[in-house]
């Protein structure tokens, strides 16, 4: 049994139910739905809190307006292990633009996004649960626009499949509020761990103390799966200290996956220094490092 998964695993089991069918159950969810299609009257859904109002299609940073668009959906078999295959959505605009962006320009454009109403989404689901997907995993871009559509969406969805939050980790209070309950898992990225970095590359002030407190919240409130993307030349800056701080905060025994698929995509070219590869050396200081800090539970 992998440490840190194990109420996911009994949910693939049939020992237990997935957050958001109790939450439908005590009507938790329907309360959230509201709450969640309100705040699109001045949005502050994710970091920058840019209050647009998106019912009256004004458009924030992230470029949504109130309606679901996707540019990707099927069995993922490039997740984690213990998630494979995953039913994976993923939706079209983010809180961040990344400059490496690997599903770029799609996933930072509404516009290149199909629309999908909440009962496709939730129908969708369901046939992929009985095609054998072991959860839905909700990603883009990033989810976060789309909180509202998502819950929704289960509002509406029957299956008895684990809850895949897949983000950037640059979301507010508000959305980690609404999550509270109905995610079974967080798989949640942690770039950087200096605002000068994820301002430069990602255009995400206050990015470190979001992730931060993100990741507290989320790990209070179900099961957590770490994803540190390493990129060159940002070693001393970002990756060992994101590691200090998720054994120190969280837990030695937090699920991690150190990843090593960094490639300058996207506007990558712009920026010499993380304009190539991650080389050997690199990855292999990262992964000695975590395990000289005692961090026990690396993803393979």
């Amino acid at each position: 049994m992998l440490v840190g998964l194990e109420r996911y695993e009994a949910i693939l089991e049939g020992k237990a139910e997935p957050n958001y069918l109790l939450a439908k159950k005590s009507r938790l969810l329907s309360k959230k739905i509201k709450e969640a299609e309100y705040s699109l009257q001045s949005c502050e859904l994710c970091e920058r809190k840019c209050r647009a109002n998106r019912a009256k299609e004004e458009l924030g940073y992230c470029g949504c307006d109130t309606k679901a668009k996707i540019f990707g959906a099927f069995a993922h078999y490039g997740e984690e292990p213990e998630l494979v295959p995953s039913a994976t959505l993923f939706f079209s605009g983010c809180t961040m633009h990344c400059v490496y962006c690997q599903n770029a320009p799609d996933s930072v454009t509404p516009s290149m996004g199909e629309l999908w109403n909440e009962r496709k989404i939730a129908t969708w689901i369901e046939s992929m649960h009985n095609s054998g997907c072991k959860n839905v995993n909700f990603v883009g871009g990033d989810p976060t626009p789309y909180v509202y559509n998502i819950l929704k969406a289960l509002s509406y969805c029957k299956a008895k499949t684990p809850v895949v939050w897949n983000s950037n980790a640059y979301y507010s209070k508000k959305t980690a509020d609404l999550l509270k309950g109905i995610v079974d898992v967080y798989l949640l990225d942690f770039r950087y761990f200096n605002d000068e970095c994820a301002l430069k590359y990602s255009k995400a002030p206050n990015y470190v103390e979001a992730a931060k407190r993100n990741f507290l919240d989320a790990y209070n409130d179900a099961e957590v799966l770490v994803r540190l993307l390493v990129m060159p030349s940002h070693i001393e800056c970002c990756a060992k200290p994101i590691l200090d701080w998720l054994a120190k905060n969280l837990s030695k025994d937090v699920r991690i996956n150190i990843l090593n698929q960094y490639w300058p995509a996207y506007k990558a070219h712009n920026y010499n220094e993380i304009n190539r590869r991650l080389d050997h050396k690199e990855i292999c200081e990262v992964l000695n490092y975590a395990k000289k800090i005692g961090l026990k539970n690396l993803a393979p």
